[in-house]
């Protein structure tokens, strides 16, 4: 079995930084894709950045130039580094990861448990 496991969440000031790691680990051939969402009470599951394997990236709008997406191959980790952070961001964050397992050809979705960013003064 596959596990994603997050990290890096908490209580920031409005303005503030914090940076998000997600290590996968289990019976791991390959990942292919990695990225965040985040998800807020009320609120549908959104995507916030997607990296690739070779490192090419996407971001959701709101986020461009404050959100910085990364990854260590090696690792088998993806980080999020937040930066100028605002009360909207506010939000369960969710690590993804497409994963083949040894016993199979297939990528497969995982999902971390999540972890709790609070932007609040």
């Amino acid at each position: 079995q596959v596990q994603l496991a997050e990290s890096g969440g908490g209580l920031v000031q409005p303005g503030g930084s914090l940076r998000l790691s997600c290590a996968a680990s289990g019976s791991i051939l390959s990942i292919n894709g990695m990225g965040w969402y985040r998800q807020a009470p009320g609120k549908q599951r959104e995507l916030v950045a997607t990296i690739r394997s070779r490192y090419s990236t996407n971001y959701a709008d709101s986020v461009k130039g404050r959100f910085t997406i990364s990854r260590d191959n090696a690792k088998n980790t993806v980080y999020l580094q937040m930066n100028s952070l605002k009360p909207e961001d506010t939000a369960v964050y969710y690590c993804n990861a497409g994963v083949m397992r040894y016993d199979s050809r297939n990528y497969i979705d995982y999902w971390g448990q999540g972890t709790q960013v609070t932007v609040s003064s």
